[in-house]
């Protein structure tokens, strides 16, 4: 599994509700969500993001609530993934319950910049920011986890399980 795209990076603290605000969360679909992900933080990034590009933030990204429409919100936007300094731990049970892929890596993350392109293989455990030169290690993405991200979430992967069996 490699995931690559282009960098829009954010700073540390980013709660769920700048995430996706409370008002929109009469909707699970993820496409309606994503279409105002981070509108609070960053009102142009709706026509900034492309399908696969990489959102990278600092310490505790996801605190606050334990709502899991931020994960959905993410994935509806188009982003890949999330490379941070450190997760709130709610935040990143979510994603990945949800197939989001998540990656803790604050070497990576810290020297991102916005528009850098970064390379992430999930298998290996490294994250190369191309537009850089420079890599660094995270935490490989055991196959179970990748298999369930693959079917799209927890749900997915229990209904194709229990159809398998």
């Amino acid at each position: 599994m490699v995931l690559e795209g282009k960098v829009h990076k954010f700073g540390d603290n980013i709660d769920t509700d700048a995430i996706i605000p409370a008002i929109y969360l009469v909707t699970t679909d993820a496409q309606e969500l994503g279409q105002h992900c981070l509108e609070t933080v960053d009102p142009e990034l709706g026509r900034k993001v492309q399908r696969g590009d990489l959102l990278v933030a600092g310490e505790n990204f996801g605190c606050g609530s334990s709502r899991e429409h931020a994960a959905l919100a993410i994935k509806g936007r188009g982003f890949s993934c999330v490379v941070a300094r450190s997760f709130a731990r709610i935040f990143l049970r979510n994603a990945i319950n949800l197939g989001l892929p998540v990656f803790t890596c604050p070497e990576a993350a810290e020297a991102a910049q916005r528009g850098d392109t970064l390379r992430i293989d999930a298998v290996a455990g490294v994250i190369t920011n191309v537009t850089q030169g420079k890599s660094s290690a995270t935490q490989p993405l055991p196959p179970f986890l990748r298999e369930l991200i693959g079917a799209g979430g927890l749900v997915p992967y229990v209904r194709r399980r229990l159809q398998g069996a």
